[in-house]
């Protein structure tokens, strides 16, 4: 899978605007989030949508979650949300 270009991206603003209003989170490159120093959240686009990946734990494991429809990119949010919350893993 490819990384998003910042065309999709932009297909996707309203998802992206809301990720930039999260507290926590910092934007190092278009799509590419960080959380403190560590990488926390990209996305990869292919033929059947937008996908992010999300650092779920301590080891740097990422999970690969579907962000296509209105419904996925909410979840995505509240995932983003609970995990900004809770203690970061060191």
């Amino acid at each position: 899978m490819l990384h998003a270009t910042e065309s999709t991206l932009a297909k996707y603003s309203a998802l992206f605007d809301s990720l930039r209003a999260l507290n926590g989170l910092i934007e190092k490159r278009p799509g590419v989030f960080y959380r403190q120093s560590k990488a926390f959240l990209h996305f990869h686009e292919d033929p059947t949508g937008l996908y992010a990946d999300l650092r779920v734990d301590a080891n740097g494991d990422f999970a690969r979650i579907r962000a296509e429809s209105w419904v996925e990119q909410s979840t995505l949010i509240e995932t983003i949300s609970a995990a900004l919350t809770a203690p970061e893993h060191r």
